[in-house]
């Protein structure tokens, strides 16, 4: 398929060296007002999955118009753009590339359900552009991008939402307010459970992309591997240049909550993280097993992650342990007793109703009244809980194989970490059949993070993978005050 003119513009404009970020800004700089009639005009970019969500979410709000739909995808305008018309009676118009949309100035908003790795650049670009942004989880591929996102929400004034649901149900607030607030004693460790049964990628051998997918622009600011049938819709999530495994794909949901219980300067001191790929082979790199300590100073935070066990649900579950007893499930186990005392009113499962319409409302709201402090989950808690899954994979990537007869030492001062490994193992047993004495696992060294400059202590390894590399024309922009 032809290109836009404009892509050939800006690709002759990146071979100049020129950023093709500075092409896009400040393209309306009258978009303090949202459009005409109180109407606010949304752009989604990405419509396979998510976004599918986006479009029926916004295209029954009144007072929003949904203008386009971006993919790289074209196959998929047909089908899309018809929802959206029988959901709205007006036709969106289809595009492959993001920036055609940053060109336009009645354009108000972007909502982003892209794969990761474009993430922070298209609401970066956006924010240059004088749009607001909608982001799903996680908002960043990587720490440094996260920062780069706030400060450019800060610098041009734009409302940006970040797309972790649970922060607009008013169950889950006044449930972690009281945990937070000591009704149940001292927070000492918070215990995520994140079992999600996800079946091998298998291995499939690179082809030609399909003519109507523009595979240059998917990939985007990643490296431009060759083109195969297991990554495209989907899969790219256990793609280390394209996602971030589950532990920052469900576990952003779960961090943001325990965040949330926790006071406003927690701050992760420390990180370690083990696990593997376990029950097949295949061409996915990131852990269908891991197990993660983090230590927040004051509390510790346990989050165990399973991709195994296909006769079993998704399990999404975080319990509270403090110095006077356990909650969970909607209950409070005070320590010595048998019996859990039931909380009212409090987040048993699963995700809250109306999660999505809630909190896409929020996002318009404070579109139209300009107040990013009344959002539900602003750039910066995005950034905040993205960073928490970062440090994770970080510590798992830097990991050297060690034999299961080989206690995690690191997991020592904290029981029920240490219960957790053991755990684990049983589980690769049960679910995979694995023979312990045959295997082994990474063992991630133990990172010291100081959050007030978001570096590590001491590992010139571990900071170099705090950023990413970017592709001439799809760099990531250097904000300047």
């Amino acid at each position: 398929m032809n290109r836009p003119n404009r892509r050939k513009f800006i690709t002759r404009v990146a071979a100049s060296g020129i950023a093709a970020s500075a092409t896009i800004s400040g393209t309306k700089s009258s978009a303090e007002v949202v459009g005409a009639n109180d109407r606010v005009r949304v752009a989604i970019a990405g419509i396979n999955g998510r976004g599918q969500v986006h479009m029926g979410v916004f295209g029954a709000m009144k007072g929003v118009e949904i203008t386009h739909l971006v993919d790289p995808d074209s196959r998929l305008f047909a089908s899309r753009s018809a929802a959206v018309e029988r959901l709205t009676g007006k036709k969106p118009k289809c595009v492959q590339d993001i920036r055609e949309v940053l060109d336009d100035p009645s354009v108000d908003a972007v909502s982003i359900a892209t794969p990761n790795h474009w993430h922070a650049l298209m609401t970066i670009w956006a924010c240059q552009a004088g749009k607001d942004v909608y982001v799903e989880k996680p908002c960043s591929h990587n720490i440094i991008e996260g920062r780069r996102m706030v400060d450019a929400a800060h610098k041009h004034r734009r409302i940006v939402q970040h797309g972790t649901q649970w922060r607009s149900d008013p169950q889950w607030k006044a449930y972690t307010t009281d945990i937070r607030d000591g009704k149940y004693g001292k927070l000492k460790t918070a215990n995520i459970q994140i079992f999600r049964p996800r079946k091998s990628i298998g291995f499939k051998e690179p082809v030609p992309p399909p003519r109507a997918l523009d595979y240059d622009l998917w990939t985007g600011p990643a490296p431009l591997n060759p083109y195969r049938t297991n990554l495209v819709h989907y899969r790219w999530h256990w793609m280390w240049d394209y996602g971030d495994g589950e532990i920052a794909n469900l576990g952003a949901h779960e961090f943001e909550m325990v965040r949330w219980a926790m006071s406003a300067s927690a701050n992760p001191k420390s990180v370690v993280s083990l696990g593997g790929r376990y029950g097949y082979e295949d061409q996915a790199e990131t852990p269908n097993t891991q197990l993660t300590l983090y230590d927040f100073g004051d509390a510790k935070l346990v989050c165990q992650q399973r991709g195994l066990h296909f006769d079993k649900p998704l399990k999404m579950s975080i319990e509270f342990h403090t110095d006077e007893g356990v909650i969970k499930e909607g209950k409070f186990y005070v320590h010595g007793k048998k019996e859990g005392e039931v909380i009212e009113g409090a987040p048993v499962s699963g995700l809250p109703q109306d999660y999505a319409r809630d909190h896409f409302q929020n996002f318009i709201d404070c579109v139209r009244s300009r107040k990013s402090a009344d959002l539900a989950s602003d750039v910066l808690d995005g950034h905040r809980t993205a960073a928490v899954a970062h440090l994770g994979n970080i510590s798992y990537r830097l990991g050297r194989e060690a034999s299961f007869s080989h206690f995690p030492q690191q997991l020592s001062d904290n029981q029920l970490a240490a219960e957790s490994f053991d755990d684990m193992k049983q589980h690769l047993v049960d679910a995979a059949g694995l023979k312990l004495s045959q295997a082994s696992y990474r063992l991630g060294p133990t990172l010291q993070f100081d959050s007030s400059t978001e570096t590590f202590v001491d590992s010139p390894e571990a900071n170099q993978l705090l950023g990413g590399h970017y592709r001439p024309g799809f760099e990531l922009p250097a904000l300047t005050s």
